[in-house]
């Protein structure tokens, strides 16, 4: 495993354990702000590339829909479906990347 692959590992772990967060009952405002915390824990980096990938002309790539999924959930209130979407996208770009990887050494 890379160094990459091992910190995305560490913030796939730390996002996860918020997903505990689901069963707390909570004012609405509350569980927002601690429901964006793992969220870009986990997807900074998506949210980042859809940005540049709008300045750059390429709208409609996988960071962008991924962005605008996982925000629209957020929107609608759905806070722990939102980060969810994020995380699992994420184990499957570090699987994605250890395949890679193995398959060109």
């Amino acid at each position: 495993m890379t160094k990459k692959q091992k910190k995305t590992l560490k913030r796939i772990i730390a996002a996860a354990l918020a997903l505990l967060f689901h069963f707390v009952e909570l004012p609405w405002f509350v569980q927002l702000v601690l429901w964006l915390v793992p969220y870009l824990v986990i997807g900074h980096d998506v949210l980042r590339k859809a940005f540049v990938g709008i300045k750059n002309g390429e709208v409609f790539d996988e960071n962008f829909l991924m962005a605008v999924a996982t925000v629209g959930a957020i929107g609608c209130g759905e806070y722990a479906e939102g980060v969810a979407v994020m995380l699992f996208y994420q184990i499957g770009e570090l699987f994605q990347s250890y395949a890679v990887g193995k398959s060109r050494r």
